[in-house]
């Protein structure tokens, strides 16, 4: 099983504040003979429609010395996390996690935006010192 992000548990409370069930810890996944580990999955009812929404969250830091290799390694796992929750749980949406700090600098540049509408990325943006979810970018 891989290593937790620094922001693991961070991420974690800050969902469970904002009315999440955390279901998973990590989100196992075997798909075409490759295993595969979401950091979270987490559900929440919504009583208006009587229907549960259902997440998977990956997290990422973002502390290395460069930020667009990071997003690169970021970006690829995401797509990889996507195709194998649409083929094995379609009822989960796919959102990567991110700190504000990250979000305010590298996130903000005209060519991650680019990406970000390109490969329709989801984001959930949370601030770390006080451990609350920021935003949702869908």
């Amino acid at each position: 099983m891989p290593a937790k992000d620094i922001f693991h548990n961070t991420v974690r409370l800050a969902l469970e504040k904002d009315g999440w069930v955390i279901t998973d810890d990590p989100l196992h996944l075997k798909v075409g003979g490759t295993e595969m580990y979401i950091d979270l999955a987490a559900e929440r009812l919504i009583a208006a429609h009587k229907n549960g929404q259902k997440i998977a969250v990956e997290i990422k830091s973002f502390l290395r010395e460069s930020e667009l290799t990071e997003f690169h390694l970021a970006l690829g796992q995401f797509l990889n996390y996507r195709l194998a929750l649409k083929q094995k749980l379609p009822n989960f949406v796919l959102y990567l996690a991110l700190p504000t700090d990250t979000y305010n600098t590298l996130f903000c540049r005209p060519f991650i935006q680019d990406a970000i509408k390109e490969y329709q990325l989801k984001l959930l943006i949370f601030d770390p010192s006080k451990q609350e979810i920021s935003a949702w970018k869908a």
